[in-house]
């Protein structure tokens, strides 16, 4: 996990989604939510669509990859500061915070912790839960 500082979870990190939707906003480097053909499926099942129509509807393809389209800076799926997909939402959004390119002491301090009101608050997450959320979120960004 090559840029990943562990010292930041080391001891663990206890969050709890506030419903904020500032995750959901693009900002910078997390302009994308990639979305894979499982993803979309269930995706589509949530909503009562056929999977081609929810892919036709809700995602573009950028280098040959299907991501979820913006309104603006804002995920299709954002309606105030709530996610109306959470049920069904993709891998992507599950590991937030909890992505490789937050875990270094910049990109923690400067737009996680400092921002996110989910930190701090609910379960706690121990270091190996977290490395867990990082390989898997590693492994999805391969694949793509």
């Amino acid at each position: 996990m090559a840029g990943v500082d562990k010292s930041i979870f080391a001891q663990g990190i206890r969050f709890a989604c506030q419903g904020c939707g500032d995750c959901c906003r693009t900002r910078g480097r997390y302009g994308y939510v990639y979305v894979s053909l499982p993803e979309r499926r269930r995706l589509a099942r949530h909503l009562r669509l056929a999977p081609r129509t929810f892919t036709l509807r809700f995602c573009e393809k950028t280098d040959g990859f299907f991501r979820l389209r913006s309104i603006g800076k804002d995920c299709v799926f954002l309606e105030g500061n709530r996610c109306r997909v959470h049920r069904a939402r993709p891998e992507q959004c599950r590991t937030w915070p909890f992505w490789p390119e937050n875990m270094t002491k910049k990109a923690w301090a400067r737009d996680i912790a400092g921002k996110c009101p989910g930190i701090g608050r609910g379960l706690r997450f121990d270091a190996r839960q977290i490395e867990r959320h990082l390989q898997r979120e590693i492994r999805r960004e391969r694949l793509r």
